[in-house]
């Protein structure tokens, strides 16, 4: 479990793909801090088990299922991520609850400049569109965000959110350009209300 606050910008020193998985390594001298064989990280939202590591870099097998609901689909060495520990019990929970069981991708559809801020607007595919709703929490490459705006249909949805300067220098999300994809994970709140209504509903038709 994770809280979607970014420890450290790591980095892919290596990988090795076979027919249907990976295994990557990952710079990142914090993340290693005390782990172990078998613990949890969050690269870029993707929840992975250390198999291996050194003073400061760790590896971590990927399998097909990951790769193909992730941008870990086509990481590359050089590539920066975003790199998160478990959180440990009594830790302030400064995000919200991420699993690191990424929903899917999105893409950056257009990037807004402020004063002190800037705005980054994605896509939304629509199986995921009833789980994002303004104001919920949403993780993108593991950070814990608010979602500041949501609009389009089902085919063309969309939704925004607003990146202060802590965020864009501490994140990857500051080097995100239009057509780059970024990682997904909605609300595991939302997750369950929509599977209780869609068991409810089914309930309904059988009944009646």
């Amino acid at each position: 479990m994770f809280t979607g606050i970014i420890e450290e910008l790591g980095e892919i020193t290596q990988v090795e793909r076979t027919q249907d998985a990976a295994r990557i390594t990952v710079r990142g001298p914090l993340a290693v801090t005390g782990a172990h064989h078998g613990d949890s990280i969050s690269v870029s939202g993707v929840c992975l088990t250390v198999v291996d590591q050194t003073a400061d870099s760790f590896t971590a097998d990927v399998m097909a299922e990951t790769l193909a609901m992730s941008t870990l689909e086509d990481v590359a060495p050089g590539r920066k991520v975003n790199l998160e520990r478990a959180a440990q019990l009594g830790d302030r929970l400064g995000g919200h609850i991420v699993q690191g069981h990424i929903d899917g991708t999105a893409g950056v559809l257009a990037i807004t400049e402020g004063s002190a801020w800037r705005v980054v607007r994605l896509s939304l595919d629509s199986e995921l569109a009833p789980l994002v709703a303004r104001k919920g929490s949403i993780a993108i490459d593991g950070i814990s965000l608010t979602v500041s705006a949501v609009g389009g249909g089902l085919d063309d949805g969309w939704f925004e959110v607003s990146l202060i300067p802590e965020t864009l220098a501490a994140t990857t999300l500051g080097d995100r350009v239009v057509g780059d994809l970024v990682n997904v994970e909605t609300d595991i709140l939302a997750r369950h209300v929509e599977r209780m209504l869609s068991l409810a509903n089914l309930t309904t038709r059988s009944e009646s």
